[in-house]
């Protein structure tokens, strides 16, 4: 079989992450570091490319990497247009959508970018997306809200639970498209997706705080008080907004968005500590419940993902409460870069359908 090298790129708020693998084999893999004065210095997102791209080539160069060599290039998608989960080429309509921040402005919106324009200056690269936040497969009963005002929307962490569906599907000796699964992601945010044949036919918004609570997202929240603290007088719009996602869950309640911190806490015998990691597991428990619902009820997994699942107190309250539902099976911690790269490796062995962005 022929041997592959595939560059993956990941860029956060803070930090770039890329990799470097040789067919399923990781060789290289770096996390750099970005100061925060030094991203200040850039007005917009997209004004950080060439910054970033060439903190990327020479990370590569000093670790005598033959960039020459790369077959494909895969950058963590953005906030593009909704999209149905899958591999996609860069082309010109995707990254002006990307310029844009057709959606809002982040920093995995340079991912395609940086890709596209280090492929080109290769030999045979090609530069590929896959998986983003805006992956949408709903179901069109899960979209209506209940009024015409609002509609809901799919935003998750559609990367990491496909490809721990998939590492689960694999472990069965079957297709992912053959399964019914839930996956609750448990990190800065908390994202449950009920996975129906390989759709994800339902999940909540985990970017704007719907569903459950989660370190720095207040989650769904009472909808009489939330609309009265809104027209107090107390707080602006862009304050709210915090409060819903960035300044809520664990930050607002505990001072710190360390789930780990608060369970070391619980640990020693903080009792305020330990109510709201059970409530967090509460909250989470509640969602596949629902998730269960629209699967009606033919469940072949309970995947728990993400950082937070190292947690053996948190998971085990999960798996006490849904236990009854299907098997309760655990992936802590995630890999996106081990995710891009084999999105990556699919798409060069003609394993997937590589998709057109419209």
């Amino acid at each position: 079989m022929e041997d592959f090298l595939i560059l993956a790129i990941n860029p956060g708020s803070t930090s770039t992450k890329i990799a470097v693998y040789q067919n399923s084999k990781s060789i290289f893999l770096k996390t750099i570091r970005h100061q925060a004065e030094e991203i200040a210095r850039y007005a917009k997102i997209s004004d950080q490319f060439h910054f970033r791209k060439d903190i990327i080539l020479k990370e590569l160069k000093d670790a005598e990497i033959n960039v020459e060599h790369i077959s494909a290039v895969v950058g963590r998608g953005g906030l593009v247009k909704p999209i149905e989960s899958g591999v996609y080429e860069v082309n010109e309509r995707l990254k002006e959508d990307l310029r844009i921040g057709i959606l809002g402005e982040h920093a995995s919106n340079l991912g395609g970018l940086i890709a596209d324009d280090i492929a080109k200056s290769l030999p045979s690269a090609k530069a590929y997306i896959a998986d983003p936040v805006v992956v949408d497969e709903l179901q069109e009963v899960a979209r209506v809200a209940g009024h015409p005002e609002f509609s809901r929307v799919s935003i998750f962490h559609a990367l990491n639970q496909k490809a721990i569906a998939r590492t689960y599907a694999k472990s069965l000796d079957k297709k992912y498209e053959e399964l019914n699964i839930i996956v609750a992601h448990l990190g800065g945010g908390i994202s449950v997706g009920a996975h129906l044949m390989g759709r994800v036919v339902d999940v909540n918004n985990a970017l704007d705080g719907e569903g459950p609570f989660s370190p720095e997202r207040s989650g769904t929240l009472p909808a009489g008080q939330l609309a009265k603290l809104c027209f107090s007088g107390k707080y602006t719009y862009d304050e709210v907004r915090k409060m819903i996602t960035g300044k809520g869950g664990l930050v607002a309640h505990a001072g710190t968005n360390d789930a780990y911190e608060l369970e070391q806490r619980a640990k020693a015998g903080d009792a305020q500590a330990k109510l709201l990691q059970d409530a967090m597991a509460y909250d989470v428990a509640k969602w596949i419940g629902s998730m269960a619902a629209v699967l009606k009820g033919n469940v072949d997994g309970i995947l728990l993902t993400g950082g937070i699942a190292h947690n053996p107190f948190l998971v085990d309250y999960v798996k006490d409460m849904v236990g009854f539902i299907a098997p309760v099976v655990v992936y802590p911690g995630e890999d996106e870069m081990m995710a891009l790269a084999m999105n990556g490796l699919m798409a060069l062995r003609n394993e997937v359908e590589i998709k057109e962005y419209k």
